[in-house]
């Protein structure tokens, strides 16, 4: 397993909160920066345990799911549904895209 899971399993924990304010303003938002957040935690989870190919699919949808997380996060900033998340948080997504990112190249 990519020692980066744990690092993506600390983003779900940290966008709850600013997942649930947007859910005030557009549930339809909310619901899909949720299953992109968990998205990005079960295909690292699921890259770990295949070989060639899939793996390498695996790890780009995992880091597919993370830009989709943080732009959406961005956008409903933007937007006004909530404040713009803590630097901390932005480089738990700037460490889990950069190592997806390599990832990806040598698989």
């Amino acid at each position: 397993m990519l020692r980066i899971y744990e690092v993506a399993l600390s983003v779900v924990r940290d966008v709850r909160e600013p997942i649930a304010q947007i859910g005030r303003f557009d549930r339809d938002l909310a619901r899909q920066l949720r299953r992109a957040s968990m998205s990005c935690v079960l295909n690292i989870a699921e890259g770990a345990g295949v070989s060639g190919g899939r793996r390498r699919l695996r790890y780009e949808d995992a880091l597919g799911s993370a830009r989709e997380t943080w732009a959406g996060l961005e956008a409903a900033a933007a937007a006004g549904y909530m404040a713009p998340v803590s630097a901390e948080v932005r480089g738990r997504f700037d460490h889990i895209i950069g190592v997806l990112v390599r990832v990806v190249a040598r698989t």
